[in-house]
């Protein structure tokens, strides 16, 4: 079969014909995704960065209440992609996924608008309703569009090209790139609106945006890459191995892998499936590929060591929760905290409170360009690593900058109570005499922070998941976002009731103990860093291998661990 000029990785065109290298995906195709992911992440920030403020003024919840209600339904849109990511895996691949669920996300964003803009819902129990079910459906689409559409930007580039290997080592930077471009716009504009000119435009605009969002998307068909799905239902190959592992548990261990079943290379010649190497981690697992153990057909080597990554993923993913918990203040006490504080900005100009969540956006703006040009290249020259550190110490640099974010967060809430007291303030709305600028290094820190922390999550999740569980492992990044919003609702909701002698979060800051807050999460950030530690040292990055026939020659490429010095890919010729 003649195949120059085609892909490598069997990518194909949305009818299921092999495409052309030159005339698909690669950055060509990626401007239509990037573009897209602005505009979406638009509409998203424009409804999650002031929605507590929404809650508190115009559904008057009390703050508890509208801190837990933000929470759970930041929580319910982050953790939503598992089930779109397992349907795009097993059923339905990621772009037909994503078509169906964005027609859902509109639709939620639609009926909100409808629900905050009509005179005879406000301040009705139908209100409430309608603006709940509005979000909920919001969080329904949104779980088929966020694990799919990165994913998919992914699958543009050919891991056994070497060039557009390279080029995919920029892919995670710039993406996180337009996302907050797209939340600079909504934390900067849209929330100014909200509060000034009126929630129906507010919410009205990042709609639009949404629509046009898919119009961007969908011109870009023609350039786009598929990839196939070559298993069935990857969840099962994990509950297999783990099932086979526990039937063959009074099996001798054994630590030679010649004596472990695996396909001959040819099967993944032909399939085109990645073969992925033999690890001494987890090595109870390896029971379910001893050979001629007598309880049926053993798991291959390479069903086994998608297993162990899943779990080893798992381990890390642990440690993201608490992380997440801290990014979760961002769009609710640290909101609530800024309209305590003075916002006024010259000529009259009242800040929102809200609107500092731009400063987040901003540090991240101008810290990926710094670091994807010019810390990497520095660190590759040392390291030897093409992307200049391992995976996991950027994850370990970001966890670091999470705990300095609480450390300020305390020391300035620390300031603001002593304003507090040397001016007797007492009353709820009674506002600070200190600048909501006091906030700005926290919000700067996380920024930076999470170039290392939110991208590199991101990254390592899809660069380490098993082939055909690309999207679902992508969701480990988003249900940590989601756990992280759920863990962040059961904290306060604990915090408030353990503490309703001496509020540490009451209806009134101004007579709560939030310092006391952030350094409970200061101390939990740093066990938690502690612990990212001890599995980073613990972790084996993925080895794996493509086959590939023509004629009689078998190509191999190997992708190289992280661990190491070595160039990241190599080849080698065998006939």
């Amino acid at each position: 079969m003649e195949t120059k000029g085609y892909t490598q990785d069997g990518s194909v065109d949305l009818r299921g014909r092999p495409v052309l290298a030159s005339r698909t995906g690669r950055w060509r195709a990626c401007a239509y995704l990037v573009g897209y992911e602005a505009f979406e992440r638009m509409a998203f920030y424009g409804v999650a960065s002031n929605l507590v403020v929404y809650l508190t003024t115009q559904l008057h919840e009390e703050t508890v209440s509208s801190v837990r209600n933000v929470s759970n339904w930041s929580g319910s849109v982050w953790i939503t992609p598992i089930i779109g990511a397992y349907i795009a895996d097993t059923y339905l691949g990621r772009f037909w996924t994503f078509t169906i669920s964005s027609l859902i996300y509109v639709l939620g964003m639609m009926l909100l608008t409808v629900a905050v803009s009509l005179k005879s819902l406000k301040s009705s129990p139908s209100q409430v309703v309608v603006v709940y079910a509005a979000l909920y459906v919001m969080a329904v689409g949104a779980g088929g569009t966020k694990p799919n559409i990165s994913t998919f930007g992914a699958d543009q580039f050919d891991d056994f090209d070497p060039h557009e290997r390279r080029l995919k080592e920029s892919f995670f930077n710039w993406w996180m790139f337009s996302s907050f471009t797209g939340g600079l716009a909504a934390s900067l504009g849209l929330v100014y609106v909200q509060e000034n000119v009126g929630w129906g435009l507010g919410y009205g605009i990042p709609t639009a945006g949404l629509m046009l969002s898919l119009l961007i998307f969908y011109l870009g068909t023609p350039n786009y890459r598929h990839k196939m799905r070559r298993t069935k239902s990857p969840t099962k190959v994990i509950a297999r191995v783990l099932a086979a592992a526990f039937a063959n548990r009074r099996l001798k261990r054994t630590d030679d892998a010649a004596e472990l079943y695996e396909l001959e290379p040819q099967h993944y010649a032909i399939t085109g499936k990645r073969r992925v190497h033999h690890t001494s981690a987890f090595r109870f697992l390896d029971k379910a590929a001893v050979k001629g153990c007598g309880s049926g057909a053993p798991c291959t080597v390479t069903q086994v060591e998608e297993t162990k990554l899943v779990l080893g993923m798992s381990m890390v993913w642990l440690t993201t929760l608490v992380p997440c918990t801290i990014w979760a203040q961002v769009n609710t006490l640290f909101v609530k905290q800024g309209t305590t504080l003075d916002r006024s900005f010259g000529g009259g100009f009242r800040l929102p409170a809200a609107s500092l969540g731009s400063l987040i956006t901003l540090s991240m703006l101008l810290t990926v360009p710094f670091y994807d040009r010019l810390l990497v290249p520095l660190a590759r020259r040392r390291t030897g690593n093409p992307r200049g550190i391992t995976l996991l110490q950027r994850l370990g640099v970001g966890f670091f900058f999470h705990v300095l974010v609480t450390a300020v967060a305390y020391l300035v809430e620390l300031r603001r109570m002593r304003v507090i007291r040397q001016h007797s303030i007492t009353a709820p709305d009674a506002i600070v005499p200190m600048s909501i600028f006091w906030l700005l290094p926290q919000y700067v820190l996380l920024g930076i922070g999470d170039v290392f922390n939110a991208i590199g999550i991101l990254e390592f999740f899809y660069d380490q998941s098993p082939e055909d569980m690309q999207s679902l492992g992508t969701t480990f990044f988003t249900s940590g976002i989601g756990l992280g919003n759920f863990l962040n609702s059961l904290l306060i909701t604990v915090v408030d009731k353990a503490t309703s002698g001496s509020s540490w979060i009451g209806n009134n800051l101004n007579e709560s103990h939030l310092d006391y807050y952030y350094a409970f999460l200061m101390v939990i950030s740093g066990i938690n860093l502690g612990v990212f530690v001890w599995f980073a040292r613990c972790y084996r990055y993925k080895k794996e291998t493509l086959e590939v026939m023509e004629g009689k020659v078998c190509i191999q490429m190997e992708a190289k661990a992280e661990e190491g010095p070595a160039p990241a890919t190599s080849l080698g010729v065998h006939v």
